[in-house]
């Protein structure tokens, strides 16, 4: 079934649809740039186009809805089955790189590849465990590799970006389905942590690089939605989306951008009270004190 078709059949399957909550926008106030600034996407299949397929689809897909196109077209670079370090070795960070101008913004969200054990074997997306500059030795494909931990893949990254006159959104991952098990309940992994000191290391806000907490954004619109209706939009596993979950995480992380301190986040055409009203919940009360 198409990710169109699906969102057609919404309403029959007693879904409010997505954009729903969408529908009062905010006048920008600023002016337009002579060119739309261009908003990239660096992730897994959580939230590439596609999902992880077989019917699901990546929140990425659905974030231009937020953002007026004279002033913000987004590319989605997304790809599935990838971590941070297998998006650096695979030379996708670079890609981006090549393309971004000054004025763009890129979005950065691993997580769900970057788990496991480099022992007994290596599957080339786990990171090395840690918080700082530890590295560990590993072979993989045949070929030695130094792999660096997750906050070091993402402050790498987030440097390259800086450079060319970007500025940079370091997001948490979304969690995997947390109403599984018919409760909805959520902690938060290393890697929310992770993702906000990397942001936070590298100056925070005052050098052009933001934290968006998507996880807890997430897990709250899901507990907000109940498990009946989270349930049966993870229609293959607890981690790739059905389109109308997938538009939801969309929105978790405009919420997230909305409550925060950037520019791209004053951009959103979504009005706070209208995403607070919404299933998405408030303003997660630390989203404007820390580098957000």
């Amino acid at each position: 079934m198409s990710s169109l078709l699906a969102l057609c059949l919404l309403p029959a399957l007693g879904l409010a649809h997505p954009w729903s909550s969408f529908a009062k926008h905010e006048a920008r106030t600023n002016a337009p740039r002579a060119a739309a600034a261009t908003i990239h996407l660096c992730g897994d299949s959580t939230m590439a186009k596609g999902g992880g397929g077989s019917g699901t689809e990546g929140w990425g897909q659905y974030l231009q809805y937020s953002f007026n196109s004279a002033g913000f077209v987004v590319s989605n670079s997304a790809i599935g089955g990838r971590s941070a370090r297998s998006f650096t070795r695979e030379g996708r960070f670079d890609a981006v790189a090549e393309k971004v101008q000054e004025g763009d913004w890129v979005v950065v969200e691993f997580g769900h590849n970057d788990g496991g054990s480099l022992t007994p074997t290596d599957n080339g997306r786990t990171d090395c465990f840690g918080a700082g500059a530890e590295t560990c030795q590993t072979t993989y494909n045949g070929v030695q590799e130094t792999v660096l931990t997750y906050p070091a893949y993402y402050k790498k990254a987030a440097q390259q970006f800086l450079d060319k006159g970007a500025k940079v959104i370091l997001s948490a991952p979304t969690p995997n389905n947390i109403c599984e098990t018919g409760t909805c309940s959520w902690g938060p992994s290393r890697f929310d942590y992770y993702a906000w000191l990397a942001a936070a290391e590298l100056g925070g806000t005052a050098a052009g690089v933001y934290h968006v907490p998507h996880g807890e954004y997430a897990a709250q619109v899901m507990t907000n939605l109940g498990a009946d209706t989270v349930n049966a939009n993870y229609p293959n596993d607890h981690t790739h989306t059905g389109p109308y979950m997938a538009n939801v995480m969309a929105g978790s992380f405009v919420l997230g951008l909305r409550c925060g301190t950037s520019a791209l986040g004053q951009a959103v055409i979504n009005s706070t009270e209208s995403l607070e009203s919404s299933s998405y919940g408030p303003c997660i009360s630390h989203n404007s004190t820390v580098p957000v």
